[in-house]
């Protein structure tokens, strides 16, 4: 029996990774607060749901793409919600990066009714939801996953089951600091060679195959020295997505020197403006310090 799959949450990535579920041959219901998206869907076969608590009435798995932790909890605990319109054996999967602590309390309120959760944030941005190559960070029972496991093979490269509900998003963490320490070391070492006299992209051709090497250096000079700043990953959900790295870092009493200056960065650059840019353009706020910019 072929499962009918629902999402919910159609930005950047959500559009792709549903649009991907449905090319593996799956039913979708999407649903989504701004309308061109789902048009966009069901124009290519997708259903129309007008509510979290509708699509979660007719489908056997149903996923979310949202921005924060209070998204999360008002779709799927909200009035129409997720809740509201599930059955007893419904499993919920929410992609959103969110804090743990929210995944672990939306979680066990839609246990009472039956409802089995999963955490599986993911990674790989724009081109990774695109074409279906995303890391995929689970947490939940294991029974859970197997059953969805042939849906998140239609979206994501490598998927990884990290450990009970919550884990999935404390990898996401993780990533987190990894992902903004690459965008804020790419801006420094750009503006470094080209302050110095070097030719910043023949340095990234010279270093992107040694030790330095990583899926930042591929993926994002060429944007930058073309002038493209545009998402990709907005750096205001980065700044957002440090935020629940300091505060998870807080609640356990976790020093994060290098990630703690990164936040500013960013934070900084939704003071200058750039929250809809691309998380690489950090790079502007390092031009800014600097007091120069990347010739392109």
């Amino acid at each position: 029996m072929t499962l009918t799959v629902g999402y919910i949450g159609l930005g950047i990535m959500g559009k792709s990774m549903a649009r991907n579920i449905m090319k593996a041959g799956y039913p979708v219901v999407v649903h989504n607060r701004s309308r061109h998206s789902v048009n966009e869907l069901v124009a290519e076969g997708a259903i129309e749901a007008h509510s979290p608590a509708e699509v979660a009435g007719q489908v056997d798995i149903v996923f979310t793409n949202l921005p924060d932790s209070p998204d999360v909890e008002l779709v799927a605990l909200g009035t129409q919600g997720i809740l509201e319109g599930g059955q007893e054996g419904l499993i919920y999967v929410d992609n959103s990066t969110i804090k743990p602590a929210t995944t672990r309390y939306v979680g066990e309120k839609l246990a009472e009714k039956g409802i089995t959760m999963l955490d599986a944030p993911v990674s790989g941005g724009d081109v990774g939801a695109l074409n279906g190559t995303l890391t995929i960070m689970v947490g939940g029972p294991e029974d859970a996953l197997k059953k969805v496991q042939p849906v998140l093979e239609a979206i994501g490269k490598t998927i990884t089951h990290v450990g009970g509900l919550g884990d999935g998003q404390i990898a996401k963490a993780a990533n987190q600091i990894m992902v903004a320490a690459q965008m804020v070391a790419l801006g420094e070492l750009l503006i470094l060679a080209q302050k110095a006299g070097a030719n910043p992209e023949k340095v990234v051709e010279a270093i992107r195959g040694g030790a330095a090497g990583c899926w930042t250096l591929e993926n994002k000079p060429q944007r930058l020295f073309t002038g493209n700043r545009q998402p990709g990953f907005k750096a205001y959900m980065q700044a957002k997505d440090l935020g629940i790295v300091m505060d998870t870092a807080k609640e356990y009493g976790i020093p994060l020197p290098s990630a703690a200056v990164h936040t500013q960065l960013f934070n900084a650059m939704l003071e200058m403006g750039m929250r809809d840019l691309d998380n690489s353009a950090v790079l502007g706020v390092i031009e800014k310090l600097a007091g120069t910019e990347l010739e392109i």
